[in-house]
């Protein structure tokens, strides 16, 4: 018996590539993102802030504690310092406020330097500068003159 094969007619499977430029990477073809569905936003009304102007603030000046542009102090008006870097508080007594160290206080200026402009009348006076409670000659006094502790006080001559 002779067996009779028929023969099928198969195709064979179509395999298409694509053409690639070599001097690109191919790269595979995604579609574009779809956006997200917009969220409704409602607009509240703000109601605005009302501008308010002010007048500029005067600013008040400081005295000065030493004369401006070299020129000559007012007279009657004297500008001491002293130099103590370790000192809390710095002020100066004598015959001109009557020894009272509370009257007149002196500012500090920052690296040590304490000063004061004192108007004082005319005429010769004796201080002291009182460093933390402690009595002290004044080291740029010109004048110096014996005081009843046995101590020095400084002279300060005022001319009219």
């Amino acid at each position: 018996m002779m067996k009779t094969t028929k023969k099928l007619k198969s195709q064979p499977p179509t395999v298409e590539f694509a053409k690639n430029d070599l001097s690109k990477p191919a790269l595979p073809k995604t579609e574009p993102a779809k956006p997200a569905p917009a969220t409704p936003v409602t607009a509240k009304p703000v109601a605005a802030a009302p501008v308010v102007v002010k007048p500029p603030t005067p600013v008040a000046k400081p005295a000065p504690t030493e004369p401006v542009n070299n020129k000559p102090a007012p007279k009657n008006v004297v500008f001491l310092e002293l130099v103590k870097p370790e000192a809390k508080s710095v002020a100066v007594a004598g015959s001109f406020n009557e020894w009272k160290p509370d009257a007149t206080p002196l500012r500090r200026l920052g690296n040590g330097r304490w000063v004061g402009d004192l108007t004082v009348k005319p005429g010769r006076h004796e201080y002291l500068f009182v460093v933390d409670g402690q009595w002290l000659p004044d080291p740029n006094a010109k004048e110096n003159v014996a005081n009843p502790f046995g101590g020095k006080n400084s002279v300060l001559i005022v001319s009219e």
